[in-house]
């Protein structure tokens, strides 16, 4: 298992996880996600994303496909997004979080409103307007804190049960497709 920026091949099936989770895909660029990726099969486990707004980063849009929820696929995910909010020369990230309870285990705090650079606070009311219940929360990129449990179960990673996942082909019967009687668009007659 292993997370890397996303490839712009990516982005239907970053898109399609957005919408299907229910995650904040605004202003939408697939150069700003990772992806996390089992390294022997290459099946895709999660995303996240590093919003860059002018004055400071925010970490939006984590998403974990179920078969691989509980795995410490996220927290990679978060890791990775830090590490590149450093690159960047930022000194602290952001994150407009549902589930404050998730990101308080790597060092996250919550965070007045008064206290975010301009651009997250408008977020965070525009969030608020439209009934999210948010809570605004800071670290600093150097207090980054990998719990170990999430760091070993990471290293043994492997989806819960085997089911299809977006991008994967599926048998035309999971469509509600007769196979024997229908036609298709190729078909050939052979």
């Amino acid at each position: 298992m292993y997370v890397r920026r996303a490839k712009n091949r990516e982005e239907a099936w970053l898109r399609d996880g957005i919408e299907r989770m229910g995650l904040d895909g605004a202003a939408f660029r697939p150069e700003e996600y990772v992806v996390a990726l089992d390294e022997e099969t290459g099946r895709k486990a999660g995303f996240g994303r590093l919003r860059l707004h002018d004055e400071a980063p925010e970490i939006t849009s984590l998403g974990v496909v179920e078969s691989w929820r509980g795995q410490g696929v996220g927290a990679h995910v978060v890791e990775r997004l830090v590490g590149y909010a450093g690159d960047e020369g930022f000194e602290s990230v952001h994150a407009l979080a549902p589930e404050p309870d998730y990101l308080l285990q790597f060092g996250f705090e919550p965070v007045e409103r008064s206290a975010l650079p301009a651009a997250l606070a408008e977020r965070l009311d525009a969030k608020r307007e439209d009934g999210d219940e948010v809570i605004a929360m800071t670290l600093p990129v150097g207090e980054f804190s990998m719990p170990e449990r999430l760091r070993e179960r990471f290293k043994e990673a492997a989806p819960a049960t085997e089911v299809a996942e977006a991008g994967e082909s599926l048998p035309p019967e999971e469509f509600g497709i007769d196979p024997d009687s229908a036609t298709y668009k190729y078909d050939t007659g052979g």
